[in-house]
């Protein structure tokens, strides 16, 4: 049987994804072999600084009975020597069971499915791709509304935003609208909105928060991300274009959920953080029962 990776949303069609979130539901109501992994390892490789992705991967294999490795760092590994990434994911194949990644650049995980010999999780290459993000956020997004037909409003930094990418490919199978706002330079890739368009999704684009607030069922909110930006200059000349605030939100739906992939910066009012709608936290907590159905998928 050939090796299960998980390098894009892509790779996933509705009922794949409907079957892994229905897999995360049971988890999370504690319905779950905690031996399922039981002797299982998990390479952790991550090349990119993460919090919520590293730490509740290696929560998710823990919590299935297996263990992780790492190698801490790009400088703490034989990549600082030279070696390149495909001699890395050879070798660390014969050392674990599956392998997550992140990594600076696009393309980077899907290059590692090529040399692994045991699965590949993409935990974020570069402006690509961020599958397991996307997973949990539709997760979120299940807790609260059935997923057909909603309005999404994805604003912030959507040219190299991954999280953006990928959530937008998942919903065009679930019939959404996006709606989308974007400091000018960082709109949605051309691409990637005729790929949803060709699709049948509608994308409206917006030129403020308040004009689209009432119509919109989930706000994802996503921080600039000045680690993308080629200087300084650049990121500060759209630093802090939006932010989300509690007086903002008096003029949402009723049922409207606020997410965020996190880390935030000054994007979203800390009152908010006491709001009806915000789910960011919750939404990060839901990464570890999403990884742990993603890891059993791979690895079981």
């Amino acid at each position: 049987m050939a090796t299960r990776h998980i390098i894009s949303i892509g790779d996933f069609d509705r009922s794949g994804i409907d079957r892994l979130l229905d897999h995360a539901r049971q988890i999370d109501s504690k319905k779950y072999d905690r031996n399922a992994l039981n002797g299982k390892i998990l390479a952790v490789l991550f090349f990119e600084p993460s919090t919520r992705t590293r730490m509740s991967f290696e929560s998710a294999i823990a919590r299935l009975g297996g263990t992780s490795v790492s190698v801490g760092s790009v400088d703490a590994c034989s990549m600082a020597k030279g070696e390149t990434l495909a001699d890395t994911i050879r070798v660390v194949s014969g050392y674990a069971d599956a392998i997550v990644i992140r990594h600076p650049k696009e393309g980077a995980a899907r290059l590692a499915a090529e040399f692994a010999t045991v699965p590949v999780i993409n935990a974020g290459d570069g402006a690509g791709q961020h599958p397991s993000q996307t997973l949990l956020d539709l997760y979120t997004i299940r807790q609260s509304m059935p997923i057909d037909k909603i309005d999404v409003a994805l604003v912030g930094d959507l040219r190299y935003g991954r999280t953006a990418h990928s959530l937008a490919s998942a919903l065009s199978l679930y019939n959404a609208r996006l709606h989308t706002l974007s400091p000018t330079g960082l709109e949605l890739p051309d691409t990637l909105a005729t790929e949803l368009t060709n699709k049948g999704m509608e994308i409206i684009n917006h030129d403020s928060i308040e004009e689209m607030i009432g119509m919109i069922d989930v706000l994802y909110v996503t921080r600039i991300q000045r680690e993308r930006f080629p200087d300084s200059a650049s990121y500060f000349n759209v630093a802090s274009s939006y932010r989300i605030t509690p007086e903002l939100l008096t003029k949402a739906k009723e049922h409207l959920i606020v997410l965020h992939p996190l880390p935030r910066v000054d994007e979203i009012d800390p009152r908010v953080d006491e709001s009806p709608h915000a789910r960011y936290f919750e939404q990060s907590r839901n990464g570890v029962p999403v990884r742990m159905a993603m890891l059993m998928d791979v690895m079981q």
